[in-house]
């Protein structure tokens, strides 16, 4: 695939599909990690945890727990106490609860293994800021079934593999890498020199079915009311789009990838 495909920074994919529930909506999830004692063990045994909600006005041991957090690179959200009582149903939470992750993050190295192992050119999806748990989901289900070695999130802005991801990928977080990364743009540049190909999707970009996404590539999927990021955006090698045809001129984030990537997997074969 070298030199067939010109640097572009066209504009974005409009997606105006925010989902009206949030990341944030922790309500009753059946994946937390509740009391000092039981975050504590969860970090220190290396655990995958995506994010530690704490009472900021909570002292004594939830110091020593809020730094091993950020040892471990864990995020941490400041929760009021009453919104920790309504997220655990009234357990005692002594200040601080841990959203544990439903499978275990892998390495973008080990996701071009997975690749190598199959002889198959690298099929990556991105996901540059999709926040609704349920557009995640979709993607991963739909990565899975299309045939994609893996999915690379960023660890800020981003829907992480709790319950309800889970759940809506009907399973498929179970048997799709999935690696969770600090720097999305970093992970971008590693892809680019192990050989891979960089799609963003944009509506300024080339109609998807006149563009060879048969080789390595990595599959960049905005988010759901911004679409890609600028950085992302300018480092991506080509830039695809879907034809619009009628009124709307915007999918649902999860539609439109899984559109994107069953066009790729056609043309790889799969």
């Amino acid at each position: 695939m070298k030199d067939r495909y010109k640097h572009s920074d066209m504009g974005r994919y409009d997606r105006n599909d925010r989902n009206k529930s949030s990341p944030d909506n922790e309500d009753r999830r059946s994946d937390l990690i509740v009391g000092r004692n039981a975050v504590t063990e969860a970090l220190r045994s290396g655990a995958s945890v995506d994010k530690l909600f704490v009472n900021p006005d909570a002292g004594g041991s939830v110091r020593n727990i809020i730094r091993l957090a950020k040892e471990k690179g864990v995020p941490i959200k400041d929760t009021p106490e009453s919104k920790l009582s309504q997220m655990c149903g009234g357990m005692s939470h002594q200040g601080v609860i841990a959203a544990a992750a439903c499978a275990k993050y892998v390495t973008v190295d080990e996701i071009l293994d997975i690749a190598r192992q199959r002889n198959e050119p690298p099929f990556i999806i991105i996901c540059d800021g999709i926040e609704d748990p349920h557009n995640l989901g979709a993607v991963i289900r739909t990565a899975e079934a299309a045939g994609a070695h893996g999915i690379i999130i960023p660890k800020r802005r981003s829907a992480s593999l709790d319950m309800t991801v889970y759940k809506t990928s009907a399973g498929a977080a179970s048997w799709l890498a999935v690696a969770r990364v600090p720097n999305l743009a970093a992970a971008v540049d590693d892809l680019k020199k192990s050989g891979v190909w960089i799609f963003g999707t944009d509506g300024s970009g080339e109609d998807y079915k006149s563009v060879d996404m048969s080789g390595a590539i990595g599959l960049v999927i905005g988010s759901e009311g911004f679409g890609m990021s600028k950085l992302i955006k300018d480092k991506c090698d080509y830039l695809v789009s879907l034809p619009m045809r009628g009124r709307i001129t915007s999918l649902n984030a999860s539609v439109a990838a899984g559109i994107f990537m069953y066009e790729a997997a056609r043309q790889r074969g799969n």
